[in-house]
């Protein structure tokens, strides 16, 4: 079957204040650079570049610095590989 739709970028919304030092990306391949921006939830709009990474073996990607994310906030990674 074809997905008639597959979001080009992964969010992550949390309800709690969160640190956050690596996070994994499902079917992503290993190698691949990712940039990290700041999410508004409340607009649902991506905000500025907050990071730039590499995903690891099996998806994991281990930010240089942990992510401060606070309670209704998150982050939109986009791997290099789908951006526009």
């Amino acid at each position: 079957m074809i997905p008639l739709h597959r979001d080009r970028h992964f969010t992550f919304r949390f309800s709690d204040d969160r640190i956050i030092p690596r996070f994994h990306l499902d079917g992503v391949t290993a190698g691949v650079q990712v940039s990290v921006f700041g999410y508004d939830a409340t607009t649902e709009t991506r905000l500025g570049l907050i990071a730039t990474a590499t995903v690891g073996e099996g998806g994991w990607v281990d930010l240089p610095e942990p992510i401060v994310v606070r309670a209704g906030g998150g982050f939109v990674a986009v791997p290099e590989e789908n951006k526009p």
